[in-house]
């Protein structure tokens, strides 16, 4: 059997504190009624003041490392998916691995959004199937919070913190990743956005005032997009696999809005219960999202070995991505 990929551990973290959407009732003009209807989400985790996305996916790298029972020595390689890094540099990763002590490591950052997990797991695929890494830990962490326009009833009630981690390793069993397929369109970048903080428009006054360094989004566009994309992206994936739809044992999809994941479903002809739905409790944690739903389904036994178990998503970029993994 040729080399393949395969996560062999997961780990993930969210913060203690709770925001209900009856909290955000007090802070701005939305009720719970209508976030549940228009996104599905009930509450989301809000990091401390004292934590950055590193504290949060050290958390979800330890939960991994042990359940893979391996040291941070181990780890050659560590990348995090993340666009609310700890500071512009050095790399999350490396903060990271400092954190970790795993010392052996190389550490690098990517940004792809929402993407950002399938995106890590394409570069950790072909890493391995190289030969050049046999352990790497990939990470997605958030701390969206701090990047929430709290005054915006359209955005502030989606967006939550977390992490998530995987350890991949290779593996000459007929398990692992299958296939990965990624994918961008950068004409359709201001869909969903944080103009400010970057060489465009640096941090100043004026981008402070008209909150440029917040999240920005066309959400009606965004949202018709997503459903196309992510439906042809699902069809293509299981028709190079030659798997068929009634095959697959699990979706796992990007957190973002559940009348995203129930339009793609239903074009799909794929029942609501071999879709894996968590944002209910999380909200959209971005790059994180993925991972954290991964550990959840497979500690309550969503998952089993042989199991067929679909990745996908779709986030500012425009990117999107998906992964076909035997368990």
């Amino acid at each position: 059997m040729p080399l393949k990929s395969r996560i062999t551990a997961t780990g993930s973290y969210t913060p203690r504190k709770v925001l209900s959407n009856s909290d955000l009732e007090k802070i701005v003009d939305t009720s719970d009624e209508w976030i549940i209807e228009r996104t599905g989400i009930k509450e989301r985790r809000i990091a401390k003041d004292t934590e950055a996305a590193s504290d949060l996916g050290v958390e979800a790298s330890r939960a991994a490392l042990e359940h893979a029972g391996i040291k941070p020595k181990d780890i050659d390689l560590i990348i995090v998916a993340t666009i609310t890094g700890d500071m512009p540099m050095p790399s999350t990763a490396s903060l990271l691995q400092n954190k970790l002590g795993a010392k052996k490591a190389a550490a690098f950052d990517i940004n792809a959004a929402c993407s950002g997990f399938v995106y890590g797991l394409s570069i950790a695929d072909g890493f391995i199937k190289t030969g050049n890494f046999k352990k790497i830990l990939l990470v997605g962490a958030e701390v969206l919070s701090r990047f929430t326009n709290w005054q915006d009833r359209t955005t502030c009630v989606l967006f939550g913190d977390g992490a998530g981690a995987v350890v991949i390793e290779p593996t000459t069993e007929d398990r692992g990743v299958l296939s990965i397929h990624i994918h961008s369109d950068g004409s359709l970048w201001d869909l969903l956005n944080i103009p400010g903080g970057g060489s465009r428009h640096p941090a100043s006054e004026k981008t402070l005032m008209e909150k440029m360094h917040c999240i920005r989004m066309k959400g009606n566009e965004t949202f018709k997009v997503a459903v196309r994309t992510l439906e042809t992206l699902v069809v293509d994936t299981l028709k190079e696999n030659k798997i068929k739809p009634s095959q697959l044992n699990l979706l796992i999809p990007h957190q973002a809005n559940l009348r995203i994941i129930q339009a793609v479903a239903k074009r799909l002809h794929m029942p609501m219960d071999k879709v894996f739905v968590n944002l209910d409790k999380y909200g959209n944690t971005s790059g994180a999202s993925i991972p954290i739903a991964l550990d959840e389904a497979l500690r309550t036994e969503r998952i089993r070995n042989g199991d067929y178990v679909l990745l996908e998503a779709f986030g500012s970029g425009l990117t999107w991505g998906s992964a076909l993994i035997k368990w």
